[in-house]
């Protein structure tokens, strides 16, 4: 058998090879089988990648903004080149599709140069003094030193998404992916070696996030820490970052609702509702994790929703490119998603079909469609991460838009009508970051990207995203 690839770290514009002796095993988890290592890294090594971000960010920013961007246009041309090995990674190490990770890949180049686009664009303001002779100039400036703790989900998206803005704004950063997907990102350090990129500008940590994700939130030379992920690592994030009142970005969970009313086109809803749950084997913050239908339609559209998720297809997508979903990422994630509809079925909701882990190698979960389900079950509350879809009755759209905002997440929503009056009542009155109507959850890079209460703090895409990375200097200038 071939030894695993053992991965460096990238850190001040070079490979570092690690000199401890723990590793993490990287699994494929279609086929259970090791295919790399990485560092278990420590915080010492993390604060050497911050220390080489910090030297590297005052000429880094110094440099005019068209400059910065040009660097991010020259990445996003390596990634193209690369596109077809790293989509294969991608399929590897997590568990995506082949088609899913080929628009990752490809989302990720548009993403910089979407990004690089900025820097001719953002600004500041004059504004009108009370004063004879006084100018009130607001200026707006990089932050310095930014980190970036990354999913597994779309790990290699995540590093455009911290990195873009960061770096045309003025700011350099470090990253940390997820240990269970860092081969991508080896492959996007390479390539940013490969271009020149200056040293200290990218700084690449591998690891855990007790231990280098803590370093990076709690680290007094860091200026924010933008993290993804869940709840509870979030709240250790926040509380890290606390110690120097860091500025936090925070993308954590969702359980969004969907929502199908009596004028609806089925079709649609069902189409639109199935590819929100199984993208990922439903391994996404955004995709929709709960329908409530209105009476009126409940059996017809339960029936056409049955008939779509029995459709969908599930295997190794490395060995197979017209499989809808792969396997979950770990064994871990196979066993709450068993753990989280055996507690709805002692609850009182009834399995139409899936509900049970497929047999064989691979973290396979087939597609799972509930029923028999009320809001005060615990599949209608905590995220599940994983395909299965518990449906919920209901009588008037205010009887929906209250089950809907009864959650402690508020990342996405969405609505399926023919009615616009009624469209535009759900989108004032639902309490999410994001609402669809009559379409399916994938947000847009231009957008804004952010969530209400326990889904995060600050946001991602756009103008706003973009703004996320710099902060603002106001000057008083009396001539």
């Amino acid at each position: 058998m071939t030894r695993p690839v053992q991965h460096p770290m990238y850190i001040d514009g070079q490979f570092v090879n690690w000199q401890g002796d723990n590793w993490l095993d990287v699994i494929n988890p279609a086929t259970e089988e090791v295919i790399s290592r990485i560092p278990d890294g420590t915080a010492e090594d993390a604060r050497k990648a911050i220390e080489a971000a910090e030297q590297a960010q005052a000429p880094w920013e110094a440099l005019p903004a068209i400059e910065r961007a040009g660097w991010l246009r020259k990445i996003a041309a390596g990634i193209r080149e690369r596109a077809a090995e790293i989509s294969a990674m991608i399929v590897a190490e997590g568990g995506k599709t082949q088609q899913l990770a080929e628009v990752e890949v490809a989302f990720t180049a548009d993403y910089l140069e979407y990004m690089a686009e900025w820097a001719r664009r953002y600004e500041g303001e004059i504004i009108q003094s009370d004063r004879p002779g006084e100018n009130i100039l607001v200026f707006k400036r990089a932050l310095g030193v930014t980190t970036g703790i990354l999913p597994w989900n779309f790990p290699f998206f995540l590093i455009a998404r911290k990195l873009a803005p960061a770096l045309v704004t003025g700011n350099t950063i470090v990253i940390k992916p997820s240990e269970f997907t860092p081969n991508n990102a080896i492959a996007f350090a390479e390539i940013v070696h490969q271009v020149g990129l200056p040293k200290g500008v990218f700084n690449l940590v591998l690891g855990r996030g007790e231990t280098v994700g803590q370093e990076l939130a709690g680290n007094p030379k860091v200026a924010m820490v933008s993290m993804t992920g869940s709840v509870a690592a979030g709240e250790k994030i926040m509380a890290a970052a606390a110690r120097n009142i860091t500025k936090v970005c925070l993308e954590l969970g969702g359980k969004a609702p969907a929502i199908v009313m009596d004028d609806a086109d089925l079709e649609l809803a069902v189409k639109a509702i199935v590819d929100s749950r199984v993208i990922n084997t439903g391994q996404v913050c955004n995709c929709a994790e709960r329908v409530y239908v209105q009476k009126g339609i409940y059996d017809r559209f339960v029936s056409k929703l049955g008939e779509a998720m029995k459709a969908v297809t599930f295997g190794d997508p490395a060995q197979r490119n017209d499989v809808a979903m792969g396997p979950l990422i770990n064994a871990a994630a196979l066993e709450r998603v068993e753990q989280k509809v055996a507690k709805a079925v002692s609850e009182g909701a009834k399995v139409v079909f899936g509900g049970k882990a497929a047999e064989g190698k691979g973290y396979f979960y087939p597609p799972t469609l509930l029923v028999d389900v009320n809001q005060q079950m615990s599949i209608m509350h905590e995220e599940t991460f994983g395909p299965v879809l518990p449906v919920v009755a209901f009588d008037t759209l205010d009887e929906a838009l209250k089950m809907a905002n009864d959650s402690d997440y508020g990342l996405t929503s969405s609505i399926y009508t023919t009615n616009l009056n009624t469209a535009m009542k759900a989108i004032k009155g639902l309490k999410f970051g994001e609402t669809y109507v009559n379409r399916e959850n994938f947000e847009a890079m231009q957008g804004f990207h952010a969530g209400w209460r326990k889904s995060g703090i600050g946001g991602a895409d756009g103008k706003h995203g973009l703004h996320e990375y710099l902060q603002t200097q106001v000057v008083y200038l009396q001539a």
